[in-house]
């Protein structure tokens, strides 16, 4: 059954590797999905594999990655349907152009930093990729010899170490529903 409904929008979970922000997107998709919500997960994993295939981890090809993933993201949002991005997005002007094309959409955009320490993420690392950066078997690793630029005002900043992804996400989900997050245009 429908709660009070609710219009699309993009839910930007960014984060270093490891940090939640998959295991996260899945409990608040799920959630959206009891209250009968058309959601759309927007994994950055599975996309490189298609809509981004061939692009490498240099500056250019990770902004083009996440301007992608945005673009997509905004047309899900401006048609009523919630794309939720588990995507690092580590730098801030591609994460800044992302907000300014769904503004200029009039698409909602809520970015939410998942803030977990480089220690926990690497302690979580289950991919074994932290081990391998610091060997030198991965260049260019977002953490560790690559830059993750923090959100400086995020809509929502969850610090994740000692509590659970459903706990997490359902702060995303009453943040989603009470319209806070929502920004005017100055």
């Amino acid at each position: 059954m429908r709660d009070q409904p609710v219009s699309g929008a993009t839910v930007w979970l960014t984060g270093l590797s490891g940090a939640g922000k998959s295991t996260i997107a899945h409990e608040l998709v799920e959630a959206l999905r009891a209250r009968g919500e058309r959601v759309e997960l927007l994994d950055g994993d599975e996309l490189r594999e298609s809509l981004s295939k061939g692009l490498g981890f240099s500056r250019e090809d990770r902004t083009t990655h996440v301007t992608r993933v945005g673009f997509l993201a905004d047309m899900l949002a401006r048609n009523g349907v919630w794309a939720v991005v588990p995507v690092i997005a580590p730098y801030a002007d591609a994460r800044e152009q992302n907000r300014a094309r769904h503004e200029a959409s009039g698409a909602r955009y809520v970015e939410v930093h998942v803030a977990t320490s480089l220690e926990e993420c690497a302690r979580r690392d289950v991919k074994g990729l932290y081990a391998k950066a610091r060997a030198g078997e991965i260049p260019a690793m977002t953490g560790v010899d690559d830059p993750y630029e923090i959100p400086e005002d995020p809509d929502l900043r969850l610090e994740t170490e000692g509590r659970s992804a459903r706990d997490s996400a359902a702060e995303v989900l009453a943040l989603l529903l009470s319209g806070e997050s929502e920004r005017t245009l100055s």
